[in-house]
């Protein structure tokens, strides 16, 4: 299967790119303080065998430098369609996780001329209370260099009651140091931007197909976030991940990914 890594110049940007396969364009928009990999690691090859998977790593993630500056969620918009555009792709569908669901939805509204559809995943227009909290946590963790801190609230959030339940204090602690020895350097950077960003009034303008899965077992981003972005987008889908956690596991990854075929399936070709 064919796999390329590249850098993209885009301003004030220089993103790296994850391609693989080949076929019509699915643009991946991850989640803060996660990846390409750590999003849809579960799901890549399976894509990659009719389309071509677009992956931008954000600021702070992999070789893609961190700005000085704050993160912009326009800039960030653009740089991710450039990358598609870059690469001989001039509509795709964007496909968002957590962060990347505002990520996605502003691409659409800024660039309505390349974004064919949105299939969306415990996302938010506005920080929720739970998600607006622990963005609040991270920054003052961080400022302190209390990383493992920010690790296991990380574990603890991102986790299911149903996965945390089954798992000893030992688990635990090895859950939490895969998320730190995998911490990205701009998990601070990715959690403010989530404090100010606010794309309510972009969802009117939606004029895309819009598939919007809720995982009911999320304990970071209420379920009743995805449940508003999907009600603020004309005919949006909604569907559930019974008990899915804000980080899908094996399971819940297969079910996402039967609902992502169908609503791919069903797209004009």
């Amino acid at each position: 299967m064919a796999s390329e890594k590249a850098f993209l110049p885009a301003r004030p940007y220089q993103l790296e790119v994850d391609v693989r396969g080949s076929g019509p364009a699915l643009l991946l928009a991850h989640g803060a303080g996660g990846g390409i990999e750590g999003n849809f690691g579960l799901v890549l090859d399976d894509l990659a065998r009719d389309h071509t998977v677009i992956g931008p790593s954000y600021p702070g993630v992999g070789r893609t430098p961190l700005p000085d500056a704050p993160l912009d969620l326009d800039a960030l918009a653009d740089a991710l369609v450039a990358a598609a555009v870059e690469r001989g792709h001039e509509r795709f569908v964007v496909i968002g996780e957590s962060l990347g669901c505002a990520v996605a939805v502003r691409a659409a509204t800024r660039h309505p001329e390349r974004v064919t559809a949105l299939a969306l995943t415990a996302g938010f227009a506005v920080a929720d209370p739970v998600v607006g909290g622990a963005a609040q946590l991270i920054a003052v963790l961080g400022k302190a260099g209390e990383w493992r801190a920010v690790a296991r609230l990380a574990v603890l959030s991102c986790l299911s009651e149903r996965q945390l339940t089954t798992m000893s204090p030992k688990d635990v602690e090895a859950a939490v140091d895969g998320a730190l020895a995998g911490m990205p350097t701009g998990m601070s950077a990715h959690f403010e931007l989530i404090t100010r960003l606010d794309v309510r009034d972009d969802l009117e303008q939606v004029r895309v197909p819009t598939l919007v899965a809720v995982p009911t077992g999320d304990r970071l981003v209420l379920p009743d976030s995805p449940r508003r972005l999907a009600a603020g987008i004309a005919g949006a889908t909604t569907v559930e991940i019974p008990g899915g956690a804000h980080i899908l596991d094996e399971a819940d990854r297969a079910e996402w990914l039967g609902h992502l075929r169908r609503f791919l399936g069903d797209l004009p070709s």
